[in-house]
């Protein structure tokens, strides 16, 4: 039997589609296909400044937005040889190290939800 995972299934908690080969209850065969969040972004970019692009890149991994914007400024900035205030750079940590911890914390929920809570 193959069933059709994705990407809008219950089970899913992304945009990945799944084509799975069973056996009765046994997995035979698994093909993911990917492509989904697909949105052009190279395209959209060509034609913009950093200030006008950093909306877009928020949308790449929306638990840790402040990792995305991180790494499209800290590219010029170092091309650039850029320094930035000591005070910038200390808040930037701050608000990295509190994004990548409430991005760890946040798989809780739909954890709970899977297992029926």
């Amino acid at each position: 039997m193959i069933v059709n995972m994705g990407p809008h299934h219950p089970s899913m908690h992304g945009v990945l589609r799944l084509i799975v080969t069973l056996d009765g209850e046994d997995v035979i065969d698994c093909d993911p296909i990917l492509g989904y969040l697909h949105r052009g972004m190279e395209k959209i970019d060509e034609n913009q400044t950093i200030i006008q692009y950093l909306p877009y890149v928020t949308g790449w991994d929306y638990l840790a937005t402040m990792f995305t914007e991180a790494i499209t400024v800290n590219g010029p900035k170092q091309l650039g040889n850029i320094q930035v205030p000591k005070r910038a750079s200390y808040i930037r940590v701050i608000m990295l190290e509190l994004s990548r911890m409430a991005s760890h914390l946040l798989w809780l929920g739909p954890f709970l939800a899977d297992i029926g809570a």
